[in-house]
């Protein structure tokens, strides 16, 4: 996903939740399924480890994202202070998409 006012929009008008360890904030919207993904520098200094979590959080939605059965705005924000293995990373994106879709 891209562009400052629909990101800011998704924050500031979509329903959020958490699936340890993501927090994941999401919208219906008319269009296709964007997805934003996010390690902050905050907790993750370097940049080797932020690109991995990116990296693994998109592999599990890509791998799940059949799971979803409408059309909406996702953001994956990554809130664990320690890195977590892909198969937790996996539950978590999974959780929220029957989640999302059940909705």
């Amino acid at each position: 996903m891209c562009g400052q006012e629909r990101i800011a929009a998704l924050y500031k008008d979509g329903e959020r939740f958490t699936a340890w360890p993501l927090r994941v904030t999401w919208q219906p919207t008319e269009g296709e399924t964007q997805v934003l993904v996010w390690a902050p520098k905050s907790l993750f200094k370097r940049a080797v480890k932020r690109n991995r979590l990116r990296r693994l959080m998109r592999e599990a939605y890509r791998l799940n994202q059949d799971i979803l059965s409408s059309h909406c705005l996702l953001a994956f924000n990554y809130i664990d202070k320690e890195e977590q293995p892909y198969e937790t990373i996996e539950k978590a994106v999974c959780k929220a998409l029957k989640k999302i879709s059940g909705k």
